[in-house]
C-alpha cells in the first residue's frame, strides 16, 4: 500500500490512523534515510495517542517511553541509528521495554529488524516531487486493521 504524504497535515493524518488501531505488541518499523520524516511520523503517532508534551528524538538516548495516563497505550519510541550490531538491542534490554507496549522503531534494521513479526507495520518513507510517499507493508496482525 502506498500513501501520498504531500505535507505535514498528511503525515499527521497517517499517524492518527496508525494510533487509532495500534495495540500492545505491535511494532511500527520506520525505514528511510536521514531527514526523510521518520521522527515526524513517530511524533504524530505519539501525539495521536494523547501525549501533549514534547516528543524528543531518541537519537542519543536510543529509547524514550510514554506511559498512561499521558498516552492511551504504553509506547516505546526507539531510534537504533547508533547501534552497530543487532545484539546491542538485547544489551539495552529492548525485550523488557517491549513487554505490554507498542514499539515505534526508527532504523529497525540496526536492531535486527522486525518485519518477521506478525505485529509489524513496516513503513518506508521516500521523498517525492511534493512531500513524501509512505510504502506500507502490513504484518499478519495488521491486515484487518489498516487499509
Amino acid at each position: 500500500m502506498k500513501v501520498n504524504l504531500p505535507d505535514l497535515a498528511a503525515m499527521e493524518a497517517l499517524g492518527s490512523r496508525i494510533a487509532g488501531v495500534l495495540e500492545p505488541g505491535d511494532v511500527v518499523a520506520l525505514n528511510a534515510g536521514l531527514g526523510a520524516g521518520k521522527t515526524t511520523l513517530a511524533r504524530a503517532i505519539i501525539r495521536a495517542l494523547g501525549h501533549e508534551g514534547e516528543v524528543p528524538s531518541p537519537t542519543f538516548t536510543i529509547i524514550e517511553t510514554y506511559d498512561p495516563p499521558a498516552v492511551s497505550l504504553p509506547v516505546v519510541h526507539a531510534d537504533f541509528y547508533r547501534l552497530e550490531d543487532p545484539r546491542e538491542a538485547e544489551e539495552i534490554g529492548l525485550d523488557d521495554y517491549r513487554d505490554g507496549t507498542a514499539l515505534i522503531a526508527e532504523w529497525p534494521e540496526n536492531a535486527g529488524g522486525f518485519s518477521h513479526e506478525a505485529g509489524c507495520l513496516s513503513i518506508t518513507l521516500e521523498t517525492a516531487d511534493e512531500g513524501r510517499i509512505a510504502i506500507v507493508q502490513r504484518g499478519q496482525n495488521w491486515l484487518s486493521r489498516l487499509s
